[in-house]
């Protein structure tokens, strides 16, 4: 049995942390739970609540910053990607709705192992998933 109990927060980098935040608000319900100005050598971040315990830390920082090609597994750097997780097949479907009313860029939902998966781009271009159990 593992110790952990899963994971506490993904951090992220976006060029613009007010767009970002609102993004998730209007597609997830995902409020920031703490924000903190640029100090130092310590960009403005934010805390998204993601529910469950889990959360984003979105940094803002200049674009020359961010790394990588975002449509190339491999070339998005060590962490490739992350899944949302939703409690069913209709929130699920309920969420490829509102991304699909935000304009994001989305995929169609397959069955990926023993859940529903849902690929994404968010506000930033950055490829996520939501996943949701088939049961």
């Amino acid at each position: 049995m593992t110790i952990t109990n899963g994971f506490n927060h993904v951090a992220t980098l976006t060029t613009d942390l007010d767009r970002f935040t609102a993004w998730y608000l209007q597609v997830f319900e995902a409020p920031v739970v703490f924000e903190m100005a640029a100090e130092g050598d310590h960009p403005r971040m934010a805390i998204v609540d993601l529910g469950g315990g889990a959360a984003l830390n979105a940094f803002e920082v200049p674009a020359d910053d961010i790394i990588g090609e975002q449509r190339r597994i491999g070339a998005r750097g060590a962490i490739d990607h992350f899944g949302l997780s939703v409690p069913d097949r209709t929130v699920l479907d309920a969420v490829r709705g509102r991304l699909e009313a935000a304009g994001a860029d989305i995929g169609e939902i397959q069955q990926l192992g023993d859940c529903w998966s849902l690929f994404f781009r968010d506000v930033d271009g950055m490829e996520l998933e939501v996943c949701a159990p088939l049961a």
